[in-house]
């Protein structure tokens, strides 16, 4: 086979150690957390808006209806996070690893991911929208509907995973792989410029393609 010239997400593991463990959820908007483990702490309905953190690892945190409307995660760790509204908008994601993840709606949109890896779970809605990605890999997830319209992506990768609905409406994409993943539905067909699919996607999408071009096909 051929080796593939579409470049693969550069990531590096997240190495923590040394973590203090924090039981407790007294956090506010604007805190900087750094080098702690919150394991099975309740941050449901809190306004963090702004907070940081910076070499943490968060274990079955629920952050339903939290605000975390610019908040920045670096060097972190997130393993089973649960929550049926996600909010954070305009957020920072840098070196970070998220593990089996449960989300309803997600409002992510206008945000920046680098070096971001999501590895398992079942995700709703995810808003992207008008978001930079960079080094970011998705693997074996099931996502109702993935929202990239104007957003920004390069060196993205899709493997495994299960997606109703992909929107790409006005994207700019370079070495956007979405071979092995499946679409039930693709908006904005046209941001797929810069995108690696295999051929039974292409197949897939030769009827979309064909409309959009305006061309007839008759048997």
């Amino acid at each position: 086979m051929a080796k593939s010239t579409t470049a693969a997400p550069r990531l590096d593991p997240v190495r923590l150690a040394n973590l203090e463990h924090v039981d407790n959820a007294d956090l506010l908007s604007g805190d900087h957390c750094e080098g702690r483990r919150y394991a099975n702490v309740q941050l449901d309905g809190l306004d963090l808006t702004g907070i940081t953190f910076l070499e943490c690892e968060l274990l079955s945190v629920a952050l339903n209806g939290t605000q975390l409307r610019g908040a920045r995660f670096t060097d972190c760790r997130f393993e089973e996070l649960y929550a049926p509204v996600f909010s954070a908008a305009r957020s920072s994601w840098r070196d970070v690893e998220l593990t089996r993840t449960r989300l309803g709606s997600a409002e992510v949109f206008d945000s920046a991911l680098q070096s971001v890896n999501f590895d398992g779970g079942k995700l709703g809605y995810v808003n992207l929208r008008s978001s930079k990605l960079t080094d970011v890999l998705i693997s074996d997830c099931i996502i109702d509907e993935l929202d990239l319209a104007g957003a920004r992506g390069l060196r993205v990768a899709l493997q495994n995973c299960r997606i109703g609905t992909l929107d790409v409406t006005d994207a700019v994409l370079k070495d956007f792989d979405l071979r092995s993943s499946e679409f039930s539905m693709i908006r904005g067909v046209g941001g797929l410029k810069g995108a690696t699919v295999d051929d039974y996607q292409l197949n897939l999408l030769a009827p979309i393609l064909a409309e959009q071009l305006g061309i007839r096909v008759e048997g």
